[in-house]
Protein backbone atom coordinates (compact mmCIF):
# COMPACT_ATOMS: atom_id res chain seq x y z
CA UNK A 1 0.00 0.00 0.00
CA UNK A 2 2.70 2.45 1.28
CA UNK A 3 5.00 1.71 -2.57
CA UNK A 4 1.60 2.34 -4.10
CA UNK A 5 0.63 5.80 -2.42
CA UNK A 6 4.42 6.79 -3.08
CA UNK A 7 4.50 5.67 -7.11
CA UNK A 8 1.48 7.75 -7.08
CA UNK A 9 3.38 10.88 -5.60
CA UNK A 10 5.91 10.45 -7.89
CA UNK A 11 3.65 10.51 -10.52
CA UNK A 12 1.82 13.40 -9.99
CA UNK A 13 5.09 15.26 -9.37
CA UNK A 14 6.15 15.11 -12.80
CA UNK A 15 2.59 15.81 -13.95
CA UNK A 16 2.62 19.10 -12.30
CA UNK A 17 4.48 21.72 -13.94
CA UNK A 18 4.87 24.15 -10.91
CA UNK A 19 6.26 21.64 -8.49
CA UNK A 20 9.91 21.55 -8.32
CA UNK A 21 9.77 18.43 -5.41
CA UNK A 22 6.65 17.06 -3.87
CA UNK A 23 6.17 16.07 -0.24
CA UNK A 24 3.16 13.97 1.28
CA UNK A 25 2.49 17.45 3.48
CA UNK A 26 2.04 19.67 0.24
CA UNK A 27 -1.59 19.61 -0.26
CA UNK A 28 -1.89 23.16 -2.14
CA UNK A 29 -1.25 22.19 -5.29
CA UNK A 30 -3.44 21.66 -8.21
CA UNK A 31 -2.43 17.85 -8.46
CA UNK A 32 -2.49 15.88 -5.08
CA UNK A 33 -2.71 12.62 -4.41
CA UNK A 34 -6.05 12.10 -2.78
CA UNK A 35 -9.06 9.81 -2.37
CA UNK A 36 -11.76 9.28 -5.43
CA UNK A 37 -14.01 7.30 -4.41
CA UNK A 38 -16.88 7.89 -5.99
CA UNK A 39 -19.20 10.22 -3.97
CA UNK A 40 -16.99 11.53 -1.68
CA UNK A 41 -16.28 15.28 -1.67
CA UNK A 42 -12.88 14.72 -3.62
CA UNK A 43 -15.24 14.14 -6.64
CA UNK A 44 -16.60 17.56 -5.94
CA UNK A 45 -14.31 19.79 -5.13
CA UNK A 46 -12.15 19.78 -8.31
CA UNK A 47 -9.87 22.00 -9.52
CA UNK A 48 -10.36 22.32 -12.79
CA UNK A 49 -7.23 23.45 -13.76
CA UNK A 50 -7.07 22.17 -17.52
CA UNK A 51 -10.48 23.73 -18.32
CA UNK A 52 -11.21 20.94 -20.19
CA UNK A 53 -14.68 19.84 -18.87
CA UNK A 54 -17.87 20.82 -20.52
CA UNK A 55 -19.97 23.58 -19.19
CA UNK A 56 -23.49 25.39 -20.92
CA UNK A 57 -23.28 29.22 -21.18
CA UNK A 58 -26.69 29.51 -22.75
CA UNK A 59 -30.00 27.92 -22.51
CA UNK A 60 -33.29 29.00 -24.25
CA UNK A 61 -36.66 28.14 -25.02
CA UNK A 62 -39.59 29.35 -26.83
CA UNK A 63 -42.97 29.34 -24.89
CA UNK A 64 -44.76 26.22 -25.39
CA UNK A 65 -48.14 26.43 -26.86
CA UNK A 66 -51.06 24.08 -27.73
CA UNK A 67 -51.06 22.09 -30.83
CA UNK A 68 -53.47 22.78 -33.61
CA UNK A 69 -55.27 26.04 -31.80
CA UNK A 70 -52.53 27.55 -29.57
CA UNK A 71 -50.36 30.28 -30.23
CA UNK A 72 -48.00 28.54 -32.99
CA UNK A 73 -50.76 27.13 -34.68
CA UNK A 74 -49.65 29.11 -38.02
CA UNK A 75 -45.78 28.94 -37.16
CA UNK A 76 -43.36 26.51 -39.39
CA UNK A 77 -41.03 24.59 -37.83
CA UNK A 78 -38.25 26.05 -38.90
CA UNK A 79 -39.64 29.68 -37.45
CA UNK A 80 -39.53 28.40 -34.38
CA UNK A 81 -36.11 26.70 -34.04
CA UNK A 82 -34.89 30.14 -35.50
CA UNK A 83 -35.40 32.23 -32.58
CA UNK A 84 -33.66 29.96 -30.29
CA UNK A 85 -30.61 29.80 -32.13
CA UNK A 86 -30.49 33.41 -32.43
CA UNK A 87 -30.53 33.48 -28.98
CA UNK A 88 -27.88 31.48 -27.53
CA UNK A 89 -25.59 33.61 -29.87
CA UNK A 90 -26.89 37.08 -29.53
CA UNK A 91 -27.05 36.80 -25.59
CA UNK A 92 -23.62 35.65 -25.43
CA UNK A 93 -22.06 38.34 -28.09
CA UNK A 94 -20.20 34.49 -29.66
CA UNK A 95 -19.22 34.50 -33.47
CA UNK A 96 -21.40 32.04 -34.79
CA UNK A 97 -19.17 30.86 -36.97
CA UNK A 98 -16.92 29.62 -34.45
CA UNK A 99 -19.71 26.61 -33.41
CA UNK A 100 -18.62 23.36 -34.88
CA UNK A 101 -22.06 21.48 -34.71
CA UNK A 102 -25.52 22.58 -34.65
CA UNK A 103 -27.63 19.26 -33.12
CA UNK A 104 -31.05 18.93 -33.00
CA UNK A 105 -33.28 16.62 -31.16
CA UNK A 106 -36.84 15.98 -33.51
CA UNK A 107 -39.14 13.38 -33.73
CA UNK A 108 -42.50 13.40 -35.84
CA UNK A 109 -40.96 14.87 -38.76
CA UNK A 110 -40.01 13.03 -42.01
CA UNK A 111 -36.14 12.90 -41.43
CA UNK A 112 -35.02 14.64 -44.50
CA UNK A 113 -37.19 16.99 -44.58
CA UNK A 114 -36.83 18.28 -40.88
CA UNK A 115 -33.03 18.55 -41.37
CA UNK A 116 -33.10 20.78 -44.55
CA UNK A 117 -35.65 23.02 -42.06
CA UNK A 118 -33.14 23.02 -39.15
CA UNK A 119 -31.05 23.76 -41.68
CA UNK A 120 -32.91 26.63 -43.09
CA UNK A 121 -33.60 27.80 -39.14
CA UNK A 122 -29.69 28.05 -39.07
CA UNK A 123 -29.83 30.41 -41.75
CA UNK A 124 -32.41 32.53 -40.76
CA UNK A 125 -30.80 33.04 -37.33
CA UNK A 126 -27.24 34.43 -39.10
CA UNK A 127 -25.02 31.02 -38.72
CA UNK A 128 -22.76 31.35 -41.61
CA UNK A 129 -22.97 28.30 -44.14
CA UNK A 130 -19.79 26.83 -42.72
CA UNK A 131 -21.62 25.66 -39.35
CA UNK A 132 -23.05 22.13 -40.26
CA UNK A 133 -26.73 20.81 -38.78
CA UNK A 134 -27.69 17.46 -38.05
CA UNK A 135 -30.96 16.29 -36.18
CA UNK A 136 -31.18 13.19 -33.83
CA UNK A 137 -34.72 10.96 -32.98
CA UNK A 138 -34.12 9.41 -29.37
CA UNK A 139 -38.07 9.88 -29.20
CA UNK A 140 -39.40 11.85 -26.11
CA UNK A 141 -35.19 12.34 -25.39
CA UNK A 142 -34.19 13.78 -28.92
CA UNK A 143 -33.52 17.06 -26.92
CA UNK A 144 -31.52 15.50 -24.38
CA UNK A 145 -29.84 13.35 -26.67
CA UNK A 146 -29.41 16.47 -28.90
CA UNK A 147 -26.97 18.12 -25.88
CA UNK A 148 -25.70 14.78 -25.14
CA UNK A 149 -24.33 14.37 -28.27
CA UNK A 150 -22.83 17.91 -28.79
CA UNK A 151 -21.31 17.01 -25.14
CA UNK A 152 -19.63 14.39 -25.71
CA UNK A 153 -17.70 15.32 -29.48
CA UNK A 154 -16.89 18.28 -26.84
CA UNK A 155 -15.29 16.41 -24.49
CA UNK A 156 -14.14 13.92 -27.39
CA UNK A 157 -12.17 17.10 -29.29
CA UNK A 158 -13.98 17.17 -32.33
CA UNK A 159 -14.98 20.83 -31.62
CA UNK A 160 -14.64 23.18 -28.65
CA UNK A 161 -18.62 24.97 -29.23
CA UNK A 162 -21.56 23.48 -29.98
CA UNK A 163 -25.36 23.79 -29.87
CA UNK A 164 -27.61 21.23 -28.61
CA UNK A 165 -31.08 22.07 -29.60
CA UNK A 166 -34.65 20.70 -29.59
CA UNK A 167 -37.79 20.95 -32.22
CA UNK A 168 -41.39 20.07 -32.53
CA UNK A 169 -44.72 21.37 -34.26
CA UNK A 170 -47.33 18.77 -33.35
CA UNK A 171 -49.25 20.94 -35.53
CA UNK A 172 -47.25 20.36 -38.58
CA UNK A 173 -46.48 17.09 -37.87
CA UNK A 174 -48.97 14.95 -35.72
CA UNK A 175 -48.21 11.55 -34.54
CA UNK A 176 -48.93 8.97 -36.63
CA UNK A 177 -47.62 5.68 -38.35
CA UNK A 178 -46.44 5.95 -42.31
CA UNK A 179 -46.98 2.90 -44.72
CA UNK A 180 -47.42 -0.37 -43.36
CA UNK A 181 -46.80 -2.85 -40.54
CA UNK A 182 -44.18 -5.68 -40.96
CA UNK A 183 -46.62 -8.65 -40.21
CA UNK A 184 -43.61 -10.38 -38.50
CA UNK A 185 -43.77 -8.10 -35.43
CA UNK A 186 -46.78 -10.47 -34.27
CA UNK A 187 -44.15 -13.59 -33.73
CA UNK A 188 -42.50 -11.09 -30.79
CA UNK A 189 -44.46 -9.75 -27.76
CA UNK A 190 -42.11 -7.01 -27.00
CA UNK A 191 -41.69 -6.00 -30.95
CA UNK A 192 -45.65 -5.98 -30.88
CA UNK A 193 -45.44 -3.94 -27.61
CA UNK A 194 -43.41 -0.91 -29.23
CA UNK A 195 -46.62 -0.44 -31.32
CA UNK A 196 -49.00 -0.14 -28.38
CA UNK A 197 -49.90 3.61 -28.26
CA UNK A 198 -48.27 5.56 -25.30
CA UNK A 199 -51.99 5.80 -23.31
CA UNK A 200 -52.03 2.26 -23.19
CA UNK A 201 -48.46 2.22 -21.78
CA UNK A 202 -49.63 4.80 -19.49
CA UNK A 203 -52.62 2.31 -18.17
CA UNK A 204 -50.17 -0.65 -18.26
CA UNK A 205 -47.99 1.33 -15.94
CA UNK A 206 -51.32 2.47 -13.34
CA UNK A 207 -52.69 -1.14 -13.36
CA UNK A 208 -49.28 -2.64 -12.60
CA UNK A 209 -48.18 -0.66 -10.14
CA UNK A 210 -51.35 0.67 -8.46
CA UNK A 211 -51.01 4.40 -8.93
CA UNK A 212 -54.66 5.35 -8.55
CA UNK A 213 -56.92 7.75 -10.35
CA UNK A 214 -56.70 10.11 -7.54
CA UNK A 215 -52.34 10.34 -7.33
CA UNK A 216 -52.85 10.56 -10.57
CA UNK A 217 -55.34 13.78 -10.95
CA UNK A 218 -53.40 15.59 -7.81
CA UNK A 219 -50.07 14.71 -9.49
CA UNK A 220 -51.47 16.81 -12.82
CA UNK A 221 -53.42 19.36 -10.41
CA UNK A 222 -49.66 19.96 -8.93
CA UNK A 223 -48.22 20.73 -12.43
CA UNK A 224 -50.75 23.52 -12.86
CA UNK A 225 -50.55 24.66 -9.77
CA UNK A 226 -46.70 24.97 -10.04
CA UNK A 227 -46.51 26.01 -13.55
CA UNK A 228 -49.41 28.92 -13.09
CA UNK A 229 -47.03 30.62 -9.91
CA UNK A 230 -43.93 30.15 -11.49
CA UNK A 231 -45.41 31.91 -15.00
CA UNK A 232 -47.28 34.77 -12.03
CA UNK A 233 -43.78 35.05 -10.65
CA UNK A 234 -41.83 35.71 -13.97
CA UNK A 235 -39.62 32.19 -13.27
CA UNK A 236 -39.86 31.69 -17.18
CA UNK A 237 -39.02 34.72 -18.12
CA UNK A 238 -35.44 34.49 -17.54
CA UNK A 239 -35.61 31.43 -19.97
CA UNK A 240 -38.36 31.76 -22.85
CA UNK A 241 -37.40 33.74 -25.90
CA UNK A 242 -40.68 36.22 -27.08
CA UNK A 243 -40.94 34.56 -30.83
CA UNK A 244 -43.20 36.87 -32.85
CA UNK A 245 -45.27 35.25 -35.94
CA UNK A 246 -48.89 35.41 -36.98
CA UNK A 247 -52.45 33.69 -35.95
CA UNK A 248 -54.85 33.23 -38.55
CA UNK A 249 -58.34 33.42 -38.15
CA UNK A 250 -59.91 29.98 -39.72
CA UNK A 251 -63.02 31.60 -40.35
CA UNK A 252 -61.88 34.72 -42.37
CA UNK A 253 -58.28 33.65 -43.49
CA UNK A 254 -57.29 37.08 -41.54
CA UNK A 255 -53.77 36.98 -40.28
CA UNK A 256 -52.79 38.88 -37.24
CA UNK A 257 -48.96 39.25 -36.08
CA UNK A 258 -48.55 38.44 -32.19
CA UNK A 259 -45.60 37.70 -30.09
CA UNK A 260 -45.80 34.23 -28.10
CA UNK A 261 -43.96 34.52 -24.82
CA UNK A 262 -45.74 32.77 -22.37
CA UNK A 263 -46.97 28.83 -22.55
CA UNK A 264 -50.83 28.80 -22.99
CA UNK A 265 -51.26 25.28 -21.35
CA UNK A 266 -50.99 26.04 -18.30
CA UNK A 267 -54.62 26.16 -16.17
CA UNK A 268 -54.38 27.79 -12.64
CA UNK A 269 -57.86 26.89 -11.80
CA UNK A 270 -57.35 23.53 -12.52
CA UNK A 271 -58.84 21.03 -9.80
CA UNK A 272 -59.23 17.60 -8.74
CA UNK A 273 -62.53 17.38 -8.77
CA UNK A 274 -62.90 19.16 -12.27
CA UNK A 275 -60.45 16.68 -13.47
CA UNK A 276 -62.13 13.70 -11.96
CA UNK A 277 -65.24 14.35 -14.23
CA UNK A 278 -63.19 13.63 -17.31
CA UNK A 279 -63.75 10.19 -18.92
CA UNK A 280 -60.50 7.47 -19.68
CA UNK A 281 -58.94 7.82 -23.18
CA UNK A 282 -57.31 4.59 -23.16
CA UNK A 283 -59.46 1.84 -21.59
CA UNK A 284 -62.59 1.24 -20.22
CA UNK A 285 -62.42 1.96 -16.66
CA UNK A 286 -58.66 3.06 -17.23
CA UNK A 287 -57.21 6.26 -15.27
CA UNK A 288 -55.42 7.42 -18.12
CA UNK A 289 -57.41 11.22 -19.18
CA UNK A 290 -56.80 14.29 -21.21
CA UNK A 291 -56.25 15.89 -17.98
CA UNK A 292 -53.66 13.61 -16.32
CA UNK A 293 -51.34 13.11 -19.32
CA UNK A 294 -48.73 15.59 -20.86
CA UNK A 295 -50.28 18.03 -23.37
CA UNK A 296 -49.85 18.25 -27.07
CA UNK A 297 -47.43 21.23 -28.00
CA UNK A 298 -45.21 23.03 -30.02
CA UNK A 299 -42.22 24.81 -29.45
CA UNK A 300 -38.50 24.50 -29.57
CA UNK A 301 -35.05 24.95 -27.25
CA UNK A 302 -31.08 25.48 -27.63
CA UNK A 303 -28.79 24.70 -25.30
CA UNK A 304 -24.76 26.42 -25.76
CA UNK A 305 -22.62 24.53 -25.03
CA UNK A 306 -18.70 24.49 -24.86
CA UNK A 307 -14.95 24.10 -23.45
CA UNK A 308 -14.94 25.35 -20.02
CA UNK A 309 -11.34 26.56 -21.13
CA UNK A 310 -13.27 28.38 -23.97
CA UNK A 311 -15.64 29.72 -22.12
CA UNK A 312 -13.19 31.49 -19.81
CA UNK A 313 -11.33 32.71 -22.46
CA UNK A 314 -14.10 34.49 -23.78
CA UNK A 315 -15.23 36.17 -20.15
CA UNK A 316 -18.45 33.82 -20.72
CA UNK A 317 -20.84 32.84 -17.10
CA UNK A 318 -21.23 29.47 -16.72
CA UNK A 319 -24.95 28.39 -16.59
CA UNK A 320 -24.13 24.54 -15.77
CA UNK A 321 -21.69 22.29 -16.28
CA UNK A 322 -22.55 19.00 -17.97
CA UNK A 323 -21.98 16.22 -15.82
CA UNK A 324 -23.21 12.71 -17.40
CA UNK A 325 -25.34 11.31 -19.29
CA UNK A 326 -27.52 7.70 -19.28
CA UNK A 327 -29.80 6.06 -21.47
CA UNK A 328 -31.47 2.39 -20.58
CA UNK A 329 -33.71 0.07 -22.15
CA UNK A 330 -36.84 -1.04 -20.34
CA UNK A 331 -40.09 -2.92 -21.10
CA UNK A 332 -42.08 -1.38 -23.92
CA UNK A 333 -45.15 -2.30 -22.30
CA UNK A 334 -44.77 -0.02 -19.66
CA UNK A 335 -42.22 2.62 -20.96
CA UNK A 336 -42.83 5.26 -19.04
CA UNK A 337 -40.89 3.20 -15.57
CA UNK A 338 -37.95 4.57 -17.62
CA UNK A 339 -36.96 7.92 -15.39
CA UNK A 340 -37.22 5.00 -12.65
CA UNK A 341 -34.37 3.17 -14.00
CA UNK A 342 -32.27 5.75 -15.81
CA UNK A 343 -31.94 8.30 -13.00
CA UNK A 344 -29.97 5.94 -10.46
CA UNK A 345 -27.81 4.94 -13.41
CA UNK A 346 -26.73 8.33 -14.51
CA UNK A 347 -26.44 9.62 -10.99
CA UNK A 348 -24.12 6.48 -10.50
CA UNK A 349 -21.90 7.65 -13.43
CA UNK A 350 -21.48 11.04 -12.15
CA UNK A 351 -20.31 9.89 -8.60
CA UNK A 352 -23.22 10.75 -6.47
CA UNK A 353 -25.78 9.35 -4.65
CA UNK A 354 -29.69 10.28 -5.33
CA UNK A 355 -29.84 12.14 -2.32
CA UNK A 356 -26.83 14.30 -3.60
CA UNK A 357 -29.38 15.63 -6.34
CA UNK A 358 -31.20 19.14 -5.37
CA UNK A 359 -33.81 19.44 -8.16
CA UNK A 360 -35.50 17.07 -10.65
CA UNK A 361 -36.92 17.89 -13.85
CA UNK A 362 -38.85 14.39 -15.05
CA UNK A 363 -40.99 14.77 -17.67
CA UNK A 364 -44.34 14.10 -17.60
CA UNK A 365 -45.49 12.69 -20.50
CA UNK A 366 -48.65 10.63 -18.33
CA UNK A 367 -48.95 10.97 -14.60
CA UNK A 368 -49.28 7.53 -13.43
CA UNK A 369 -45.50 7.25 -14.53
CA UNK A 370 -44.60 10.49 -13.15
CA UNK A 371 -46.13 9.31 -9.84
CA UNK A 372 -44.64 5.79 -10.03
CA UNK A 373 -41.02 6.76 -10.88
CA UNK A 374 -41.13 9.80 -7.94
CA UNK A 375 -42.48 6.23 -5.66
CA UNK A 376 -40.22 4.11 -7.16
CA UNK A 377 -36.77 6.31 -6.34
CA UNK A 378 -38.15 7.44 -2.80
CA UNK A 379 -37.63 11.36 -4.49
CA UNK A 380 -38.85 14.85 -2.08
CA UNK A 381 -41.63 16.07 -4.23
CA UNK A 382 -39.76 19.58 -2.96
CA UNK A 383 -37.24 18.51 -5.41
CA UNK A 384 -39.28 17.67 -8.44
CA UNK A 385 -40.57 19.78 -11.19
CA UNK A 386 -40.83 22.66 -8.49
CA UNK A 387 -42.07 24.77 -11.62
CA UNK A 388 -44.22 22.33 -13.13
CA UNK A 389 -44.42 19.69 -15.61
CA UNK A 390 -45.36 18.80 -19.02
CA UNK A 391 -49.26 17.80 -17.39
CA UNK A 392 -49.14 21.92 -17.07
CA UNK A 393 -46.58 23.46 -19.53
CA UNK A 394 -46.65 21.19 -22.05
CA UNK A 395 -44.31 17.80 -24.13
CA UNK A 396 -43.38 18.94 -27.56
CA UNK A 397 -41.73 15.25 -28.11
CA UNK A 398 -38.10 16.52 -29.67
CA UNK A 399 -38.04 20.01 -27.92
CA UNK A 400 -38.49 18.60 -23.92
CA UNK A 401 -35.08 17.57 -23.30
CA UNK A 402 -33.86 21.17 -24.08
CA UNK A 403 -36.75 22.73 -22.43
CA UNK A 404 -35.82 20.97 -19.50
CA UNK A 405 -32.41 21.75 -19.46
CA UNK A 406 -33.08 25.31 -19.68
CA UNK A 407 -35.79 25.08 -17.10
CA UNK A 408 -33.18 23.35 -14.66
CA UNK A 409 -30.44 25.22 -14.81
CA UNK A 410 -32.46 28.78 -14.45
CA UNK A 411 -33.82 27.45 -12.01
CA UNK A 412 -30.31 26.36 -9.92
CA UNK A 413 -28.93 29.48 -10.92
CA UNK A 414 -32.35 31.35 -8.86
CA UNK A 415 -31.45 28.92 -6.37
CA UNK A 416 -27.97 29.57 -5.60
CA UNK A 417 -25.78 27.94 -3.45
CA UNK A 418 -28.07 25.75 -1.88
CA UNK A 419 -28.68 23.82 -5.16
CA UNK A 420 -25.64 22.45 -6.94
CA UNK A 421 -26.54 19.22 -8.66
CA UNK A 422 -29.63 18.98 -11.17
CA UNK A 423 -30.87 15.74 -12.88
CA UNK A 424 -33.00 15.49 -16.60
CA UNK A 425 -35.07 12.95 -17.14
CA UNK A 426 -37.85 11.03 -19.31
CA UNK A 427 -39.15 8.10 -20.47
CA UNK A 428 -39.22 7.19 -24.06
CA UNK A 429 -41.75 5.33 -26.51
CA UNK A 430 -40.82 1.81 -27.44
CA UNK A 431 -39.31 1.31 -23.99
CA UNK A 432 -36.24 3.44 -22.78
CA UNK A 433 -35.20 5.85 -20.92
CA UNK A 434 -33.12 8.61 -20.25
CA UNK A 435 -30.69 10.89 -17.85
CA UNK A 436 -28.30 13.48 -17.32
CA UNK A 437 -26.60 14.97 -14.67
CA UNK A 438 -25.54 18.96 -14.19
CA UNK A 439 -24.09 21.15 -11.70
CA UNK A 440 -24.37 24.60 -11.39
CA UNK A 441 -22.03 26.46 -13.01
CA UNK A 442 -20.79 29.23 -10.66
CA UNK A 443 -20.30 26.61 -7.59
CA UNK A 444 -16.97 27.99 -6.16
CA UNK A 445 -19.16 27.65 -2.31
CA UNK A 446 -18.07 24.88 -0.02
CA UNK A 447 -20.83 22.25 -1.42
CA UNK A 448 -23.50 21.53 1.44
CA UNK A 449 -24.58 18.46 0.96
CA UNK A 450 -20.93 16.41 0.48
CA UNK A 451 -19.69 13.64 2.45
CA UNK A 452 -16.79 14.25 4.52
CA UNK A 453 -13.03 12.77 2.65
CA UNK A 454 -11.82 10.19 5.17
CA UNK A 455 -7.90 10.93 6.11
CA UNK A 456 -5.68 8.56 3.56
CA UNK A 457 -4.48 9.25 0.62
CA UNK A 458 -5.77 6.06 -1.66
CA UNK A 459 -5.79 6.14 -5.31
CA UNK A 460 -8.53 4.27 -5.69
CA UNK A 461 -11.62 2.61 -3.15
CA UNK A 462 -9.68 -0.33 -4.83
CA UNK A 463 -6.71 0.35 -2.93
CA UNK A 464 -7.91 -0.02 0.37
Amino acid sequence: MEKAINRQQVLLQHLNPSASSFSSHQNNSALSASACLAGDSAAYLRTNVFGDDVVIVAAYRTALCKSKRGGFKDTYPDDLLAPVLTAVIEKTNLNPSEVGDIVVGTVLAPGSQRASECRMAAFYAGFPETVPVRTVNRQCSSGLQAVADVAAAIKAGFYEIGIGAGLESMTTNPMAWEGSVNPRVKQMEQAQNCLLPMGVTSENVAYRFGVTRQEQDQAAVESHRKAAAATASGKFKDEIVPVATKIVDPKTGDEKPVTISVDDGIRANTSVSDLGKLKPVFKKNGTTTAGNSSQVSDGAGAVLLMKRSVAMCKGLPILGVFRTFCAVGVDPAIMGVGPAVAIPAAVKSAGLELDDVDLFEINEAFASQFVYCQKKLELDPQKINVNGGAMAIGHPLGATGARCVATLLHEMKRRGKDCRFGVVSMCIGTGMGAAAVFERGDCVDEPCNARKVETHNLLSKDAR
